[in-house]
């Protein structure tokens, strides 16, 4: 895009580049997204930036109608597997607040002076400034959605000192930290912390809850309700402790309502990233059912589903082991033996919540386990403890912004591996959109569905960079038949 189409973008109030662009009013001094509703002001007026960070590095605030440091992230850092994509992954984890600029290049591979380059050539501004905006945003939610006392949030948000946290706060939303929080009563503390996880165009709410809940595994994950009013509740193992998350179907326009039970509030930040990517917040519904609809055969089931999603994990780890145990049987089955794997070796929770009563096993565990409780052949107990193995050791990475190729040629340099596997892992730890399945058996039970012939893959290609989101509307079809 160049300036003036986005301008045309913000005449139109259009959604869909929420995220992908902000815009800033020289006469104001304040940044939108896009689509904010406020008067559309005059073109020489406006500036337009790829961050928000960028455009508070240019002296402006944060609009406080359209609220744009809470909109979707681009869709573009899921696609994109360079090292500003990766990086982009790894700071929305927290890896900066956690382990510096320094920690970062490390982990890419890079020096931290190329990080900076690169990372302001594309987003205008360096990896401390885009860690900075995260932080603000995570103040902002703790102001207004708990009773903390101010200095407690101001770490619990990242900053390294008070003095930095208030700076922040007045720069990104000019005003300081007692009058964002305002007069608007907080629940108590106990209650959690309540968020809205905000997504572009539109949702397959239908979809990711059945997809979730068929997949549901016994002491981590529970499904509640019924259908259209559900509640996914699962454990998170976080870099300070651990937590407990509900994400309800039943939210607003944009929105999915969530709850976060945390025993550190330092883990907000990388607790909420991967819920984004569990249920793929980030994804651009717009861009995929577009490119998919080029395709003859697809196009009536993308039409159909405007808003399916791809499910990614919360674990990189727990998805792995979902990934061998489901290797040639029945999604329940796999399921089955998730749990009981949980209820083996996983690590009790203080108190039981609900059906929620552990948090998964950790690589280190199961790596050396006998796993005798596994009701599988000795070679697939054997292939989980090499994997496992791996991960404990750092020979294969599956954290948010690995990269994605030297992950796949290390699982696959492992016995019992095979493509469909590594592949699995792929799409769902490593929040890969453009993966195909050409063995599975669903896929080409859904190929058949749609009239390929003798439901072989021809089309894999047409679909690029969107395969993962074919491949789970040819799930769906597979589903759909044999119902």
């Amino acid at each position: 895009m160049d300036d003036e189409s986005r301008y045309e973008a913000v005449r139109s109030r259009d959604e869909r580049f929420d995220g992908v662009f902000f815009t800033a009013v020289v006469t104001t001094g304040i940044y939108c997204r896009p689509s904010c509703p406020a008067l559309t002001p005059k073109r020489q007026n406006v500036r337009f930036y790829p961050s928000a960070p960028a455009a508070q590095a240019a002296g402006f605030r944060a609009c406080r109608r359209c609220r744009p440091d809470t909109v979707p992230g681009s869709a573009e850092w899921n696609v994109r597997a360079d090292a500003v994509g990766r990086a982009m992954r790894m700071i929305g984890d927290g890896i900066v607040d956690r382990e510096g600029v320094a920690g970062l290049a490390r982990r890419l591979g890079y020096s931290a002076r190329q990080v900076q380059r690169q990372l302001t050539a594309e987003l205008g501004a360096g990896p401390v400034a885009l860690a900075r905006g995260q932080r603000a945003h995570t103040a902002r939610v703790l102001l207004r959605t708990t009773r903390l006392p101010v200095t407690e949030i101001a770490f619990a948000a990242g900053f390294a000192s008070v003095r930095q946290f208030n700076d922040t706060i007045r720069q990104v939303y000019a005003c300081t930290p007692s009058e964002l929080r305002g007069t608007r009563r907080a629940p108590a503390d106990g209650d959690g912390v309540t968020l809205r996880l905000a997504y572009r165009g539109p949702y397959d709410t239908e979809g990711i809850f059945g997809f979730l809940g068929r997949r549901a595994i016994p002491g981590i994950e529970e499904m509640t309700g019924e259908t259209g009013a559900r509640r996914y509740r699962r454990t998170l193992a976080l870099p300070y402790g651990h937590g407990v998350a509900e994400v309800g179907e039943r939210g607003g326009p944009g929105w999915l309502p969530c709850r976060l039970h945390l025993t550190d509030l330092r883990d907000l930040t990388a607790a909420v990233q991967r819920l984004r990517r569990l249920f793929d917040l980030d994804a651009d519904p717009y861009a995929v059912t577009e490119r998919l609809s080029g395709d003859p055969l697809l196009a009536p089931l993308a039409a159909a589903r405007p808003g399916l999603r791809s499910p990614g994990a919360a674990d990189g780890q727990e998805l792995a082991v979902r990934a061998v145990l489901g290797q040639q049987i029945t999604v329940g089955g796999a399921r089955t033996l998730a749990g009981t794997l949980v209820e083996a070796y996983g690590k009790p929770l203080p108190a039981a919540d609900g059906g929620l009563t552990h948090l998964f096993p950790e690589a280190g565990a199961l790596a050396g386990a006998a796993l005798r409780e596994l009701g599988m052949p000795e070679a697939r107990r054997n292939a989980l403890r090499h994997v496992m193995a791996a991960l404990a050791d750092g020979t294969v990475s599956l954290d948010p912004g690995a990269d994605r190729d030297e992950a796949e040629r290390g699982l696959l340099a492992l016995r019992g591996i095979g493509p469909w596997t590594a592949g699995y892992i792929r799409m769902r730890a490593l929040g890969d959109p453009d993966v195909f399945l050409p063995g599975d058996g669903g896929v080409r039970h859904g190929l058949r569905r749609i009239g390929a012939v003798g439901g072989r893959v021809g089309h894999g290609g047409q679909w690029r960079p969107w395969r993962s989101y074919a491949l789970h509307h040819l799930w769906n079809a597979a589903l759909t038949q044999e119902s």
